[in-house]
């Protein structure tokens, strides 16, 4: 079977086999690099970034005059007294809308931003390449999760023991932790947040291999978060909303009681991995099938 020739910029190296795990290996490495080498992508995890400094400036000067945050809401109060709690605050933040929508757009941009650009077709020039290309875009959407959710935790991490106290934190429980149980705590939580954006990305993928335009593709998975989000906000809507993909997205609060508390977050978990069985199918069952010409 003959080999991938170096037709895009280098993306599949001469000589290497897609169907080998080798080849898959060099064309997952090529998706990493094309994601993250990418202008909007940068910017996007530096608005990201940008969101905990915003947040605790904000905090810090509105809590200047209230003797440590203990006349303001608890939400400030507990930053004020512990920097690292501005990480999950600044989590809390990002996760309804500003992750979602960054994610959206590298994921809805996967395939149809190639088409747009014409460069596809020289991509499933192997048998049996559609699979794999498809398996390299999501593995690579989902390490831009990691990343904007790194982005925004390590910035609030820094912002937070900038303006504020570090030490021992008080739980949402009301128990007190050390600062290495805290952290820990911390890791986990971004974890959480990472995986929760899998359902979101496999159906920006679906979407993707539906239009040719990546303009179009982006503007609809955000679109549809958006809506999904909206209703999630009605009651009368209740029966429906345990099925939406952001219902429980922010059951990560319940890492911070003592004990840790995984029911929310393991039925979050499981419904992420039926948008991505689903969705993964539904994608994966377009693209194969589809006549790409661009």
């Amino acid at each position: 079977m003959a080999s991938m020739a170096p037709t895009v910029s280098g993306r599949v190296p001469a000589g290497v086999r897609p169907q080998t795990a080798a080849g898959f290996l060099a064309l997952f490495r090529s998706e990493i690099t094309l994601t993250f080498r990418r202008t909007r992508t940068i910017a996007l995890l530096g608005l990201l970034a940008a969101l905990p400094v915003l947040l605790g400036v904000v905090v810090k000067i509105e809590t200047g005059d209230m003797h440590g945050g203990a006349n303001g809401p608890a939400f400030i109060a507990q930053v004020t007294q512990n920097g690292l709690f501005l990480v999950f605050a600044a989590l809390a933040v990002a996760l309804p809308v500003f992750l979602p929508m960054t994610v959206g757009v590298v994921a809805g941009d996967s395939i149809a931003g190639e088409a747009a650009t014409g460069t596809l077709r020289y991509l499933l020039v192997a048998p049996a390449g559609r699979t794999r290309l498809l398996a390299a875009k999501f593995l690579a959407a989902m390490v831009f999760c990691w990343a904007a959710t790194l982005a925004v935790a390590l910035s609030a991490l820094a912002t937070g023991a900038a303006l504020f106290p570090m030490g021992s934190m008080t739980l949402l429980s009301g128990d007190t932790v050390g600062l290495g149980g805290a952290l820990l705590r911390a890791v986990l939580i971004a974890g959480v947040v990472a995986l929760s954006l899998a359902g979101l990305v496999a159906i920006g993928l679906f979407v993707s291999t539906l239009t040719g335009s990546g303009i179009a593709a982006m503007a609809t998975t955000v679109g549809l978060v958006i809506l999904v989000q909206i209703l999630d906000s009605f009651p009368q809507l209740h029966a429906i909303q345990p099925w939406l993909f952001t219902h429980q997205w922010l059951t990560f609060g319940d890492l911070l009681r003592a004990p840790m508390y995984w029911t929310g977050i393991l039925q979050n978990l499981g419904l992420q991995a039926l948008y991505l069985a689903v969705f993964g199918s539904a994608a994966w069952a377009r693209f194969t099938s589809r006549d790409v010409t661009a």
